[in-house]
């Protein structure tokens, strides 16, 4: 934990970021010099391999060490995405602006210190914040971001000492490290989470996506919608046909599937005949559109063409948003799981929105 009895940076509130950077390099300089913090750094940041723990260890030292009220730290996750990795005092409000900071940062490699991020061309928001950002480097790649914003703008742009910004970002390095080993081991992790014959994800994966989103829409306040799809009369294909070309078709469906969906989708099978999708930052409108976009080209797909056959097969798909008719991931799954059913009980072929 940060070092107590200190006066922390941050209820030096007369100042702007600016005059409070100011205030604070020369002792931030000298505490990162000591050998006893800069165990301590790397006692916090190795204390687990989840990501989001090392991400909580990471801005918790940084609150401590520089004066902004909001931190997030942002990381490139095993599918490529730049997504959130933690946060502290970080508002829905200040969110997106923190968010494109650290997008740009990780692009371009550089630190940032802007006084007003509405009037500076790199982010385009209209929010009115002073921000500090940095990269967090480990064997010479950028692998995530640490920004931290002040919903004030300041008088100039923040700016640090050359030795006291070589001595930060040196005091960022552990950090970086152990949340880029942290990120390794989920990877390694995720291909224990496949379904072997699909090579979707399985139901194990798709219940921690679905923990973790329903975690970050109900801090930010962003909707969460998860769609439940059920192949109708599969076991016709099974039982006519058997179940080598039943599996082939279940390969198919699931390609079909994944194309429909959009990169920020989690396309999972459930069991069976049974997948299931987790659609972030997506309404019931969006999830409703993406839904009939599967079902549509599920109707229209010749199943089983390459094997001399031409079967067609349709979907029920159940629709559940949070927090429109849940507040919890196993509420959602309950929800998206009865509005399925509801079109098997209603003539199949279709798609229902729970609550609605």
């Amino acid at each position: 934990m940060p070092a107590r009895g200190r006066r922390s940076p941050s209820t030096s509130a007369r100042a702007d970021l600016a005059g409070r950077l100011r205030l604070v390099q020369t002792e931030l300089r000298v505490r990162l010099s000591r050998a006893d913090v800069l165990a301590e750094i790397l006692r916090a940041v190795n204390v687990s391999l989840d990501p989001e723990r090392v991400a909580d260890a990471i801005v918790t030292h940084a609150a401590d060490w520089l004066p902004a009220p909001s931190w997030l730290v942002l990381a490139i996750d095993d599918a490529g995405h730049i997504r959130e990795m933690g946060e502290r005092g970080l508002t829905p409000t200040l969110e997106p602006a923190a968010t494109a900071v650290g997008q740009w940062v990780i692009r371009s490699g550089d630190v940032c210190c802007a006084m007003d991020l509405s009037e500076d061309r790199r982010f385009m928001t209209p929010i009115a914040a002073a921000t500090v950002a940095f990269p967090l480097k480990c064997r010479g790649h950028i692998i995530g971001a640490l920004v931290g914003i002040d919903r004030t703008p300041a008088s100039r742009d923040p700016r640090f000492a050359p030795a006291t910004m070589a001595a930060l970002l040196t005091a960022l390095e552990p950090g970086a490290i152990a949340l880029d080993n942290a990120l390794r081991v989920q990877r390694a992790e995720a291909l224990s989470v496949t379904d072997d014959l699909t090579q979707l994800y399985n139901s194990r994966y798709l219940s921690q996506v679905l923990r973790r989103e329903t975690k970050r829409a109900s801090r930010s306040g962003r909707p969460l919608s998860l769609l439940f799809i059920d192949l109708d009369g599969f076991k016709t294909v099974n039982d006519t046909h058997g179940h080598l070309f039943g599996s082939r078709a279940l390969v198919e469906a699931a390609s079909v599937i994944r194309t429909s969906a959009r990169e920020t989708d989690v396309v999972s099978r459930f069991g069976g005949d049974e997948f299931a999708l987790v659609l972030p930052d997506t309404g019931s409108d969006g999830a409703l559109a993406v839904g009939e976009r599967i079902r549509e080209r599920i109707a229209a797909h010749a199943f089983l063409h390459g094997d001399g056959l031409n079967m067609h097969l349709t979907v029920s798909v159940g629709v559940a948003t949070l927090p429109d008719v849940a507040v919890s991931a196993e509420a959602l799954i309950q929800a998206a799981d009865e509005a399925m059913y509801y079109v098997k009980d209603h003539g199949k072929n279709g798609i229902h929105v729970a609550g609605a």
